[in-house]
């Protein structure tokens, strides 16, 4: 197998190509829209675990350049007593640290480090069928165009297009919160070390960090049924800033504060996942990051995820004799631990607690498994 095409250029598709490309495969990424920073109002944070696959396909550099790092966690209960401020993630090493940044700017990040290392990213490109054959997979375009290759990867997210090909069946389903997600200019630095707090409020979770300028970025997720597709679409800053804070001030936190002082630059959005058990391939075409397994924001795990597939599944496909033993490894190796991150955030979002029967995959080789130079299929076999 030489040729890869990947379909979504955002951060789970580009980090894949450039864990193929690393590899030695061609990988040429299809993105549906016109340039990088589609999602440019969102936020995320990069666990110790995405950044330990960040330095695996040695792309550190460009992620550490943008954002900031964030080596605690303080936590504060609704009349602003702190109950806890404890170090978080892999604090030894730099490399490794938590990172938060705009979705937008990662995904350009990304983008930038696979031109330069000469990874096409063919932009404007929106899937609209996959042909799957004996021999090869060809890919359709909205524009006419095709693109044939030896493998087709669906890294174009929740309302991912390949999934209808591989798993028409399968659709997002409401995780039981809605998120708002904004930015406050000229906020009170935090004490000490570089913190993100989280405030157990009566009416929302709200959760927020400064950055070296002064500006807070901040979430609050709801608990409630989920907000109508025209308010998604059509409201206004104003609007969703007046229907968050009367939660906010049921409590005495700096919450209601940071929200009222905050810009325009605001959004939200209903919290989906996709359903555990949903298929992630057929023939020549597989499923990764959230178009797979998207879950809930209320562990923080999206993007990481994201990024762990990125390395498992280049390395699965350097190692292993084939294409059909690469992808079935790569399921094998990573199912357990991302549908054990859905069920969690899932059961946050609802407030419920999952089933006791739920399985808890052990993270003691996860350095080992994306640890470029071992070698995933024979470590893998029965002795």
């Amino acid at each position: 197998m030489t040729r890869v095409l990947v379909i979504g250029g955002g951060v789970a598709g580009t980090a894949t190509a450039l864990a193929l490309h690393k590899a030695g495969f061609e990988a040429v990424v299809h993105e549906a829209h016109p340039h990088a920073a589609e999602d440019i109002g969102a936020f995320l944070t990069l666990a110790s675990n995405g950044m330990r696959a960040l330095a695996q396909l040695d792309a550190s550099a460009a992620v550490t350049s943008i954002g900031f790092p964030l080596t605690s966690l303080r936590v504060l209960d609704d009349r602003g007593t702190e109950l806890a401020h404890t170090p978080m993630g892999e604090t030894s090493d730099p490399l490794l640290h938590y990172r938060c940044l705009r979705r937008g700017e990662l995904g350009t990040a990304l983008q930038s480090e696979a031109a330069r290392r000469g990874v096409t990213v063919r932009h404007g490109a929106r899937l609209v069928s996959v042909e799957d054959g004996p021999d090869e997979v060809t890919a359709h375009f909205a524009d006419g165009s095709t693109a044939t290759g030896d493998l087709l990867i669906g890294a174009d997210g929740l309302n991912s297009a390949v999934r209808r090909s591989v798993s028409p069946q399968a659709q997002p389903r409401y995780a039981g919160q809605y998120v708002f997600y904004g930015y406050t200019p000229g906020a009170p630095p935090q004490a000490g070390d570089a913190c993100i707090t989280m405030v157990r409020g009566s009416g929302a979770a709200f959760g927020y960090a400064v950055s070296p300028e002064g500006e807070a970025y901040w979430f609050a997720r709801v608990t409630g049924e989920p907000l109508p597709a025209r308010e998604l679409a059509e409201g206004t800053p104003a609007g969703r800033r007046e229907l968050l804070l009367p939660l906010l001030r049921m409590d005495t936190t700096p919450a209601a504060d940071l929200v009222a002082a905050g810009g325009d630059d605001l959004m939200v959005t209903n919290a989906t996942e996709i359903p555990t058990g949903t298929p992630w391939r057929r023939g020549r075409t597989l499923l990764v990051g959230d178009a797979a397994h998207a879950a809930s924001p209320a562990t923080g795990q999206g993007a990481s995820m994201a990024l762990e597939d990125a390395v498992v599944i280049a390395k699965a496909l350097r190692d292993a004799p084939d294409t059909d033993a690469a992808l079935a490894l790569y399921e094998r190796l990573r199912r357990p631990r991302v549908e054990h991150n859905i069920t969690v955030s899932g059961g946050i979002s609802r407030g419920t607690r999952p089933s006791s029967a739920t399985p808890r995959p052990s993270e003691e080789d996860l350095a080992r498994l994306l640890e470029w130079d071992a070698d995933l299929w024979s470590e893998r076999q029965p002795h």
